[in-house]
């Protein structure tokens, strides 16, 4: 779908559009550290993926994206060209809040049906990383006029509570699949955070990925090219890059499997010897025994049945559930009951 935004303002104007907000401190700089401490030094070693989402990391999830057995994004794509007139419609929405926002490139598909549908006033992105944040404001309010963009970086796990206040009725979108990278109890505590966030004329969007035959959701944790697992050990980069550990990536092998009884992908990297590694700037030797696993995260699929029950938990109700032909992934909007 092309941007129907007509002629670029000029630039003056767009100094004007754009407010850019940091959150990130200190406190969130130690984020690494903590994590590493925490999670490689229970029984089952763990670390959460978000530390995958370097430069490096970045690039990689966008090469994995493009192979034939990844089917989220482009589905999720699809579902949003098809559907966001109809969502334009439902929502009326003047702004269009973005959580973990990247570069913004599915979300221009909304913000063209609301540019169309003569309502679009500003874009809220969130996001860790400032230079992305302040590269999508420009390229968004030239390429929509009158557009305000207000970044936030930011953690959207800390700092939901410095989105700034609704204009009018707004769009709340959590894409990719993102959600199911918590565990339950996270994931309907989280989901509460962001009902907070809610107005009574305000909409969630959120994608998830559906429940199916596990070898195609193996496959597209474990792609052909390998593309998939260099992604998984480069987190292994991060952790030697920030922290001054000597991991060496080749120690480890790339592990997907599907648990069926939770219903979720886990990435793993399982040692492929028994060696200790030291991370230096936390004075922490970690041991692994040949064949020991390290957790790097979880996907969690869904059925209408468990997204309704988690959305219930969090005080909201479905609006409207839309998926593809092949029922592989799935955008929910729903909206904050009216009994809260």
């Amino acid at each position: 779908m092309e941007s129907s935004a007509p002629q670029q303002p000029l630039a003056e104007d767009l100094v004007d559009a754009v407010q850019i907000d940091s959150h990130l401190d200190a406190g969130s700089e130690r984020s690494l550290a903590d994590d590493v401490l925490d999670g490689l030094t229970r029984p089952f070693k763990e670390l959460p993926p978000k530390h995958f989402y370097d430069a490096r990391g970045a690039e990689l999830f966008d090469q994995i994206c493009e192979q034939p057995e990844y089917y989220p994004t482009r589905t999720e794509r699809s579902i949003l060209e098809e559907q966001a007139e109809l969502l334009a419609e439902l929502t009326g929405a003047v702004e269009l809040v973005e959580l973990g926002s990247g570069t913004a490139a599915k979300t221009r598909v909304l913000l063209d049906a609301l540019f169309a549908a003569g309502t679009l006033e500003r874009y809220v992105p969130v996001d860790v990383t400032e230079s992305m944040v302040r590269d999508c404001a420009r390229e968004l309010t030239s390429e929509y006029p009158g557009l305000r963009v207000h970044g936030v970086i930011g953690d959207f796990e800390r700092h939901l509570d410095r989105v700034p206040p609704a204009t009018g009725p707004r769009i709340v979108a959590f894409l990719g699949g993102t959600i199911g990278n918590f565990p339950p109890g996270s994931r309907r505590r989280f989901l509460r955070q962001i009902a907070r966030l809610l107005g009574p004329s305000d909409h969630l969007l959120m994608g998830t990925d559906l429940v199916k035959d596990p070898r195609v959701l193996e496959a597209a944790y474990d792609d052909a090219q390998g593309v998939t697992a260099a992604f998984n050990r480069n987190v292994l980069h991060v952790l030697n890059r920030e922290l001054q550990a000597d991991f060496d990536p080749d120690d480890f092998e790339h592990v997907a499997l599907f648990d069926p009884d939770n219903e979720w992908i886990e990435m793993r990297l399982r040692a492929r010897r028994e060696h200790t590694t030291l991370v230096r700037d936390l004075d922490l030797p970690v041991h692994f025994d040949a064949g020991e696993e390290l957790r790097t995260e979880i996907s969690a699929k869904f059925t209408p049945g468990r997204l309704e029950g988690d959305l219930s938990a969090a005080g909201l109700e479905l609006v409207r559930w839309l998926t593809d032909p092949e029922a592989l992934f799935a955008l929910s909007l729903s909206r904050a009951r009216s009994d809260q």
